[in-house]
Order: structure tokens, then sequence, then C-alpha cells
């Protein structure tokens, strides 16, 4: 007898593809800790090129989607945080689609690290992380950068691109982490299951 009871979630991978990979396996892995036996979600991929993406966002050219931070804010904000730093590429860490939410929306304020600061954790991202390369010497920086975020008065730190939680964890940082691949694929899972 099938279990029709699970909706259906549409993942849009490719963004970069290193980062579908955990999403995928966190998402079952929910469903999979929710409901047991040999459940498993259902979902629908589409795997774009991030090539092309990365193009639309250096032309300022953004899709409306359902927004990641939302979720993030929530857990945020239920566990007692106000102040929080964002990590992320610079699009996300400079423009307004994703601080502007936290700020305006959800009541959060958030700090960013310096420029230079900035364009490392973005080169990481980019040159290393989106291509499956961990290095120490990274993951020492982001160390560094979240520690100085931490200084300025973060209470916690936001993970905001799915790929950093490939490089540091709870571990590498003095405040806790909110990784928004985590919370975006849990939330996706308990939607799915509705629950």
């Amino acid at each position: 007898m099938m279990d029709n009871s699970l909706k259906t979630i549409g993942l849009i991978g490719g963004m970069s593809w290193e980062s579908t990979i955990p999403y995928y396996r966190q998402i079952n892995e929910s469903i999979r800790e929710r409901l047991g036996g040999l459940h498993s979600a259902k979902i629908l991929l589409y795997s774009l090129d991030f090539h092309e993406i990365e193009q639309l966002q250096h032309a300022g050219n953004w899709v409306p989607l359902l927004h990641i931070a939302d979720p993030t804010a929530d857990e945020i904000k239920r566990a007692g945080f106000k102040t929080v730093g964002l990590l992320g590429t610079r699009f996300t860490m400079e423009q307004g689609f994703y601080k502007d939410r936290l700020r305006v929306r959800h009541g959060l304020q958030v700090l960013t690290p310096n420029a230079q600061d900035r364009e490392t954790i973005h080169r990481v991202i980019y040159e290393e992380l989106c291509l499956g390369k961990v290095t120490t010497e990274s993951r020492a920086d982001y160390r560094r950068i979240m520690a100085e975020l931490v200084r300025l008065g973060s209470e916690a730190i936001i993970l905001g691109c799915t790929e950093i939680s490939l490089l540091v964890s709870n571990q590498d940082s003095q405040v806790p982490l909110f990784d928004t691949t985590k919370i975006h694929a849990r939330k996706a899972a308990e939607w799915a299951a509705a629950l």
C-alpha cells in the first residue's frame, strides 16, 4: 500500500551542485528520522548550470524564489538571538536581498565582515568550495573572520551560502552557527511531511 501523505518537494540544485548533495541527503535523513522505516522524500530535482546563474547575478537580473532567509531567521529568533553575523557570497553580504529581509521582516541586527574579509569569504566560495576544494588555510581564514564578527557583537553567525558548511562547523566558532542548508532542508522536509 502506497503512503501518499508526503508532499513532493521541488529542489533547485546546481547553485552550486556541491551543496545539492547535502541538501538531498539532509532532506531524506529528516524524513527518515520523522517517519522511520524505508521512508524517503518525494523530490523533483532540477539542476541548474551555475555558470548561467552567476552571470545573471553579476548583471543584477534576479529571479524571485522562496526565500532561504525566512526559516533561518525564525530559528535564530527562537534561539533568542538578536545580533547575527552573516557570511556568504559578496552578493549576500553586500546587497539587500538577504540582509534587509533579516532586518526589516525579522527585526535582526546583521553584521558583515569588512571589505577585505568579504572578498576572502567570496573567493573561497567561488574558487574553492564550489569546486569541491576544502583547505586548512581557508578554514583558518573563516575562523578568524567569525571571531572578528563575535568581537563586534555577533551572538550567532549565519552560514548564508550553502557551501560554507562544507568548510566550517560549530566547533570552528565561539558562537552558534546557523547553517542555511540544514535549516532550509529541514523546513522543506517538514512541509513535505505536513508536520
